[in-house]
């Protein structure tokens, strides 16, 4: 690991192996064995990281200040954009990632949860890590995140450890600039040690209530938490609560604030093939026929502002960017698992709504840009989110739902969701199956077997629930 000063010696790095240095040359068997050895490797890692996921919520940043301060600071080695808020984050800081690469830059791009593999959540140039580049880079981190576990009551959680490697990884490519995505919140948050020169906050609502509050002040106050001192806040359009209370952490700072709907926004979008065609009013000018091949004007809300981010970062605003950078970063684009069709005849969409908000900008997305005349869905949740709310939001679009369960150890169990689901949508329209792959199987049997077409499938409920139905339906085993 290259970067910069270490505080204290620093374990020595393992040379290659005289097998991975040849394998340009190695024989296909051995080539093989090379291939097998970093997967195993990436095994090991993958069981050593789920070893630290909490049993609790711990908000303190003294884990992860420490580890960085061992590791050298890395977050301090190339600027940062801060993405934080309740639904978008992901699709927004992935946009801000797009951007920046159609700009010549070298990004790196963290995001949480993933959808597949762990991996996804380092990128290098919106690639995530191989996994010996991953196993490696853990390696390198570990030992430091032992000495700070035997400073502290609690250890490094897995966010933390992940957060710690996204910096090392980022530092030792080395990137131009990093997009980071928060976890949860903002303030405690693990990747609160960078200091954005752009902080994004997209829309807040309620979720993590257990953590971040009750209210939408109490959790936009935590949000806020990432707008640093001398930066840019760039701010999606939000609830009044949530707007005052970003704007007087804005003022406390001293950073410039760039509100959606009046600095910048969406002057039109219109339905296209594969997604949708923008004119976006930017901080230095308008930009139009910007093709972003992602569906929903919350969608096209996360453009406008992951473009108000790129303008701040570039020092845009005193005139437009090259207009066909930006055209060619959002049509590069991409957002797994947000409103993404991963089968047709019958079509089956997943999105990873997982609250009330999120749940509501689906159900518009779905009848402004599909046809359907009989949505069947999926639907598993987690325990602790506001599952009443999330179905009956679901309710007018679905012809019929089919529940059932992830295989997070948080998942409420099918049987308790589809007494939920009885009551908002009737008997007669919900079955059950305790399996994710048998409900899908059922829900794309109910679409197949509407004679007139124009029949669907969304899987939706959680992060994990999609996840799991992409693993599945991308193998084509369905």
């Amino acid at each position: 690991m290259t970067t910069g000063a270490r505080a204290g010696s620093q374990p020595p790095t393992q040379p290659p192996s005289d097998e991975s240095a040849s394998a340009e040359s190695a024989s296909p068997e051995s080539a093989s064995a090379v291939v097998e050895s970093a997967e195993a490797a990436f095994r090991r890692v993958e069981a050593a990281l789920a070893a630290r996921i909490p049993q609790r919520m711990i908000p303190d940043l003294t884990r992860i200040a420490d580890l960085v301060d061992l590791l050298g600071a890395p977050q301090r080695s190339f600027p940062s954009v801060h993405v934080a808020g309740t639904n978008g984050k992901t699709s927004t800081t992935r946009l801000v990632d797009a951007l920046l690469r159609s700009f010549g830059l070298r990004t790196g791009r963290t995001t949480s949860p993933h959808l597949e593999s762990v991996r996804e959540r380092i990128c290098l140039s919106g690639a995530p890590l191989s996994p010996e580049a991953f196993a490696r880079v853990y390696d390198e981190v570990a030992p430091y995140a032992e000495l700070v576990d035997a400073r502290h009551p609690d250890r490094v959680t897995y966010h933390e450890m992940l957060t710690a490697m996204a910096f090392a990884a980022f530092a030792d490519a080395p990137v131009d600039v990093a997009v980071v995505e928060v976890g949860m919140g903002g303030t405690w948050d693990a990747t609160n040690v960078v200091d954005g020169a752009v902080a994004v906050v997209t829309p807040i609502g309620l979720d993590h209530t257990q953590w971040l509050g009750d209210t939408v002040e109490q959790i936009a106050t935590e949000k806020a938490g990432i707008v640093k001192s001398g930066s840019t806040l760039v701010m999606a359009q939000q609830s009044l609560d949530a707007a005052r209370v970003l704007m007087a952490r804005a003022v406390e700072v001293g950073a410039t604030v760039a509100r959606e709907g009046i600095e910048f926004g969406v002057l039109s979008r219109r339905v296209a093939v594969g997604g949708q065609l923008l004119t976006l009013r930017g901080l230095g000018g308008d930009y139009g026929e910007v093709f972003l091949p992602l569906h929903g004007a919350h969608q096209a809300s996360n453009a406008a502002c992951a473009l108000a981010a790129v303008e701040a970062f570039l020092g845009g605003g005193r005139g437009l960017l090259d207009v066909e950078a930006v055209r060619e970063g959002f049509a590069q684009a991409d957002s797994p698992g947000r409103l993404e069709v991963v089968r047709t005849s019958p079509t089956v969409l997943l999105d990873g709504a997982h609250n009330p908000a999120g749940a509501a900008a689906l159900v518009t997305a779905v009848g402004e840009e599909f046809a359907f005349t009989r949505l069947v869905g999926v639907v598993a949740m987690l325990a602790d989110k506001d599952v009443r709310s999330v179905l009956e939001t679901l309710e007018p679009v679905l012809a019929a739902v089919v529940v059932t369960q992830s295989t997070s150890p948080r998942a409420m169990p099918a049987d308790e969701l589809a007494e939920v689901a009885v009551d908002v949508f009737g008997a007669d329209r919900v079955e059950v199956e305790l399996r994710l792959d048998d409900a899908i199987d059922t829900a794309i049997a109910q679409a197949e077997d509407e004679t007139l077409g124009g029949s669907g499938v969304l899987v939706t409920g959680s992060i994990v629930t999609v996840g799991e139905a992409r693993t599945l339906l991308r193998r084509g085993t369905r």
